[in-house]
């Protein structure tokens, strides 16, 4: 009957959920301009992916390929990582290389996660394995397609809610942050006033990121996806021969697999899939990691400025995060808001790039551990 081939006759009351969230997600892109280069594709493959009858998701709908091919084989997360290197300037934490302490630091937020994910186990109704909790806890490190990527390697079937949450807690950073920024510094330190960087040169910049890549195959191979991509896009930027190259890299084609990306993991967005109690173990241990990876950077910045000769205003450890450079302008911002006189940016970059690649290495370890 005609009747039986409509969406009216097939909807579940799960899909409608599913689109309702989907269309939530689709506000906070456009109203609310959170993260919308990610979560406006991602809202709308939600909602594609719970029409009934459709068959987006089903073998020969498109969303079912896009997903397979770029997603599910880590292609597209590593191409963007290519895309953020060539966008990336490691100036800041060439000219101060202590900053990757700080990025170091903030990845325990994902380590402690780790561990929360597996305790959840005791309350009844969770039972992430341990794939499923390391998948989980690289949200604390506020970098999308890593979560992404790891997520598809040891979680497939978690990998729509983990990229939902990792992408919303980048675009929540200016909400999240700043509380937990204030509560463990004082009106003083915030107002501590750093020195200006030296300048780095241009050799300097090319040899970065292939003594990065060499120590990465040397102490940590499972990270060379990612971080070999990385350095690739930076060393198309720096060494100034290929320009069309990078800015293909940095423009086109990362918008290209962007729009594909997004598109994928709606693809995940199914009610069977997401509405599940794991999911809001998610969300939850999600939002911990974050504040965790936060609060570590910042105490380990006090640290090192009450070791240190040079001052170090403790917010740029909030930076240690990898949601560049959204988390290094909250810093600025908090900064200035204690002193006018106190521009931050340029310190907060080096521990902001340094998080990228700290979160890159946390995911190598973890995939090296339980892959």
């Amino acid at each position: 009957m005609l009747w039986q081939s409509t969406g009216l006759a097939n909807f579940e009351a799960g899909q409608l959920v599913m689109m309702a969230v989907g269309g939530l997600l689709l506000y906070l892109a456009i109203a609310k301009k959170f993260e919308p280069l990610l979560l406006l594709p991602i809202g709308f493959g939600a909602v594609l992916t719970n029409i009934p009858l459709a068959g987006f998701t089903e073998v020969g709908g498109m969303l079912h390929y896009i997903y397979e091919a770029g997603i599910a084989t880590g292609i597209f997360p590593l191409i963007i990582f290519m895309g953020v290197g060539a966008l990336t300037d490691f100036g800041a934490l060439i000219a101060n290389p202590k900053m990757l302490i700080l990025g170091a630091a903030a990845q325990f937020g994902i380590f402690a996660t780790l561990f929360g994910a597996i305790a959840l186990n005791f309350v009844p109704g969770f039972e992430f394995s341990l794939k499923d909790a390391s998948a989980i806890a690289i949200i604390g490190g506020a970098d999308g397609p890593t979560a992404i990527f790891l997520a598809s390697k040891l979680a497939p079937e978690l990998l729509g809610a983990i990229a939902v949450a990792a992408y919303s807690y980048m675009a929540l950073v200016p909400l999240i942050q700043p509380p937990i920024m204030k509560a463990l510094t004082t009106e003083a330190e915030r107002n501590i006033e750093m020195e200006q960087l030296r300048h780095v040169s241009k050799t300097e910049k090319i040899i970065f990121p292939l003594m990065v890549l060499i120590l990465t195959i040397l102490f940590l191979p499972a990270s060379t996806p990612l971080v070999g991509m990385f350095c690739l896009g930076n060393l198309m930027r720096e060494s100034g021969v290929v320009d069309r190259l990078s800015q293909t890299a940095q423009n086109e084609l990362i918008n290209i697999v962007t729009i594909f990306l997004g598109l994928g993991v709606g693809s995940k967005l199914s009610a069977d899939k997401f509405l599940k109690l794991e999911t809001l173990g998610i969300l939850g241990l999600g939002a911990v990691a974050f504040s965790i990876g936060t609060a570590s950077g910042v105490l380990m910045a006090k640290l090192m400025g009450r070791l240190s000769k040079d001052n170090i205003n403790p917010l740029i450890g909030a930076a240690g995060v990898s949601a560049v450079p959204m988390a290094a302008r909250v810093v600025n911002k908090v900064g200035l808001a204690s002193n006018p006189h106190n521009f931050l940016l340029m310190h907060a970059m080096g521990p902001n790039v340094a998080g990228v690649l700290g979160s890159a290495v946390a995911a190598g370890i973890l995939l090296a551990l339980v892959g």
